[in-house]
């Protein structure tokens, strides 16, 4: 394999250096699908969590989010969310998260 392409496994880990930075606020947090993107280098992912202000009111609320991230720039991409029914969320929610946290610390995000 030429040095100039990058792996899956390499695009993975940083992108999980990235995204541990923004979505550690919301753990627990569960990943729901990803798609890679080798070619340009990228992968397209749907993570699933608790947001603080998300729901009607401005009160907590499951969503799913979705994110690319560039691993030749290193930049992280918010495209967009869901509000996710409790059903859904608590059948995800069975599963291990892909970030966990001792304690949920959802009132204390920052929101973004």
């Amino acid at each position: 394999m030429p040095e100039d392409i990058v792996t899956i496994d390499e695009i993975r880990k940083k992108r999980d250096a990235k995204v541990h930075e923004h979505l550690a606020q919301y753990a627990p947090v569960w990943m729901v699908e990803e798609v890679f993107i080798p070619q340009e280098e990228a992968v397209q992912f749907n993570v699933l969590f608790q947001h603080p202000t998300a729901g009607q009111d401005g009160t907590p609320a499951w969503v799913s989010r979705r994110y690319r991230y560039d691993a030749f720039n290193n930049t992280l991409y918010h495209k967009g969310q869901n509000l996710i029914d409790e059903d859904t969320a608590e059948e995800i929610t069975e599963a291990e998260p892909y970030l966990s946290a001792n304690i949920a610390d959802i009132p204390n995000s920052y929101g973004g």
